[in-house]
């Protein structure tokens, strides 16, 4: 992996200097930037574009209504032209501060990152960020860069203590605040003489859960004791000195949440290689272990809370779960059989949309207006109204923009009734494998798809407050909404379903062949790691247009993976390109992708990236990828057997909001 940087003040620098680049001064401070490697021609429509599009920052920055000190724009209407972009200042700063920022910074990205596609630039005062995709309530964490006071601390281990945990806190209150400008402040204190002061803040795009996992990842690279220290990325940041360095009248100090236990900051994320800089002082680059960071954040949190247990029992930690979530009332996730008969006009044919193994889905209106897509359970399911209930309220909880919300539940006699968020643009297969929908998806699109699936997957296995494997991961699964992001659905159903396997192995595989890992069919064996098998078999899919069955059924026996194999070992990985992409694609993605398509198709699980992996190569071309190696090779005469065993509606079916044609199985484990 990849070093972050850490700037280092030189000692010999005057206090006075020290405390104008920390941005005591009245000038905005400069802090870096970071230009992607793919250009643009001068004078194009991309270059005409993006001019509008700083024009309309500018203005929005200077406007007498914005208090946010936030915007977004777009200029141009069709792609690869249009482009995105925004702008962030610092949650204490004057309206007319953020103006001056904000055209100092259109000055800074033009001249520091000229004729590139993407790219970004940080000042003390403000963030400005521009792409060709959409970056609209999309969290990023890289690339990033870590600053440090090189101050040393006396007490360096309690420093840290406190550090992590007024951190924790106030990137908590940060991601919820109700101002909705996602930005607060603290101070406490660390001695008698000392004083801590620490911001976080994220883009106001952003969920609260996006953004607490942001803010939670840049408290992870914070590993040093130092007199002051920021780590900064484009979608949020945290700051702390041992001085007062923001206007705290203009940024109220919440009080902290209820006392909560947080998950462990994940590693420090890696900065990309690219065109930048940094600031004219002493510029020391200094690796940042993975594992040295994780270590640090452990051992502080683990001091905070030593007083909890480390070894429970899956109930007692289901217990502890359920205290954290913010809904309690499980009435209130509770629909009248009634209300959902007449949304769904009494379950009517013309409603359905599909059916699979855990029931029929019905498309429906509430009484407000809203759209829903009702499951409807079959009536197989050996759990008691409490244990249902139990169930729902864990996954109900599971938020995340990449994936589909569960809403509430009805449970009236024999009817067990999940109520869903509906999602407009019904499943990825309806467009994926249509020949004239496909062309819809343009490479750009598909890019966007992947990111956010990755991002979902992730969300699922390591930042939920479970730990969910899908284990049905597909195309038909994705759901497209108005924009086409891509929304996970169908995870959490064994659980409500009833279905008992909480064990990594089974002898009963349910899923979808040719998604399915080989150590799972062969031995049902499942983790996390099979449900990364199943993404590179998605991925696959989105490059080549193609499904996982066509090469079984056009050329006796060779199926996708072989296919997109053979192709890459001969050097000729762009033949397998879906011809309904077109030529506007960028082939550095493109071959990046297929290359991480054919990692998650290994044969060993352990061969395999994690989704950590995954999300951080596809943000990060400096993140080295292994040579990947001949993957597992499926061939459908050696599947019969354990083809039988499915229960699965291999039928077709017509695309849905709530994606049942085939049976989808989850697996939950607490944390």
């Amino acid at each position: 992996m990849s070093s972050c940087f850490t700037i280092s003040l030189s000692l010999s620098l005057s206090l006075f200097f020290f405390f104008n680049f920390l941005g005591t001064g009245s000038a905005s401070s400069y802090l870096g930037h970071h230009c992607n490697s793919t250009l643009y021609s001068t004078n194009s429509t991309y270059q005409s574009n993006l001019n509008t599009l700083f024009s309309s920052l500018s203005s929005a920055a200077a406007a007498t209504n914005n208090t946010d000190g936030f915007a977004n724009a777009t200029a141009g209407q069709n792609p690869p032209d249009r482009v995105y972009g925004l702008f962030l200042c610092r949650g204490d700063v004057s309206a007319s501060t953020c103006s001056d920022c904000v055209a100092t910074a259109v000055k800074g990205i033009l001249q520091n990152c000229p004729n590139q596609r993407v790219s970004v630039i940080w000042y003390d005062d403000c963030t400005l960020r521009y792409s060709n995709r959409s970056i609209y309530g999309v969290m990023d964490q890289v690339p990033a860069y870590l600053l440090y006071n090189t101050g040393n601390i006396t007490d360096p281990t309690r420093f840290m203590q406190v550090l992590v945990q007024t951190m924790l806190d106030v990137a908590k209150a940060a991601s919820a605040d109700e101002s909705g400008k996602k930005v607060a402040v603290n101070m406490t204190n660390f001695t008698s003489l000392q004083k801590l002061y620490t911001l976080a803040q994220c883009t106001p795009d952003l969920t609260d859960s996006d953004c607490y996992t942001c803010l939670r990842g840049a408290i992870g690279g914070l590993t040093e004791a130092k007199q002051g220290g920021r780590w900064i990325t484009p979608s949020c940041g945290v700051r702390f000195e041992l001085y007062p360095f923001y206007n705290a009248s203009a940024v109220a100090a919440p009080a902290p949440p209820p006392s909560q236990i947080p998950s462990p900051p994940p590693a420090p994320v890696t900065t990309p290689k690219g065109k930048s800089s940094k600031t004219t002082v002493i510029i020391v680059a200094i690796a940042v272990p993975v594992g040295v960071g994780v270590g640090v954040v452990l051992l502080f949190l683990a001091c905070c809370f030593r007083q909890r247990k480390v070894t429970k029992t899956y109930e007692v930690v289901q217990e502890d779960q359920s205290s954290l979530i913010d809904i309690t009332d499980v009435e209130s996730l509770q629909y009248d059989l009634a209300t959902i008969q007449a949304a769904t006009d009494n379950f009517s044919h013309q409603n359905k949309l599909g059916e699979g193994g855990f029931g029929e889905v019905f498309q429906g209106r509430l009484p407000n207006g809203k759209q829903i897509a009702v499951k409807r359970l079959s009536q197989s399911s050996g759990q008691g109204a409490e244990e249902f209930k139990n169930e729902v309220l864990l996954v109900v909880k599971l938020q995340h923009r990449n994936l589909v919300q569960l809403l509430g539940f009805c449970l009236e006699g024999e009817e067990k009734l999940l109520v869903y968020e509906f999602v407009q643009h019904k499943s990825l297969d309806h467009f994926l494998f249509d020949a004239e929908k496909s062309r819809q998806l343009d490479w750009s699109t598909r890019y966007k798809l992947v990111c956010g699936i990755a991002r979902g997957m992730l969300y699922l296995h390591e930042e939920s407050r479970l730990r969910i494997i899908h284990r049905d991961l597909k195309a038909s699964n994705i759901l497209l909404d108005s924009e086409l992001n891509p929304k996970i659905s169908d995870f959490g159903l064994a659980r409500i379903f009833g279905i008992d396997q909480t064990q990594a192995n089974t002898s009963k595989v349910v899923g979808t062949f040719g998604y399915m890992s080989p150590e799972y069919v062969m031995h049902g064996q499942f983790s996390v790691k099979s449900d990364v098998y199943s993404f590179g078999v998605l991925l696959l899919e989105l490059i080549s247009g193609k499904k996982i069955s066509f090469f079984n059924q056009a050329n006796g026996g060779e199926d996708l993976v072989s296919y997109v194999w053979k192709n890459w070992r001969d050097d000729t990985p762009l033949e397998v390109l879906d011809p309904a992409i077109g030529d506007s694609y960028s082939r550095d993605e493109v071959l990046r992708c297929l290359h991480i398509g054919l990692l998650c198709v290994q044969e060993d699980p352990m061969d395999r990236p994690t989704m950590a992996n995954i999300v951080l190569m596809l943000n990060s071309n400096s993140v080295s990828l292994a040579l990947p190696q001949q993957p597992a090779f499926f061939l459908q005469s050696s599947m019969e057997t354990p083809m039988k065993e499915l229960e699965s509606d291999q039928s077709a079916s017509k695309s849905t909001p709530l994606s049942v044609n085939e049976m989808s199985t989850t697996e939950v484990f607490p944390r």
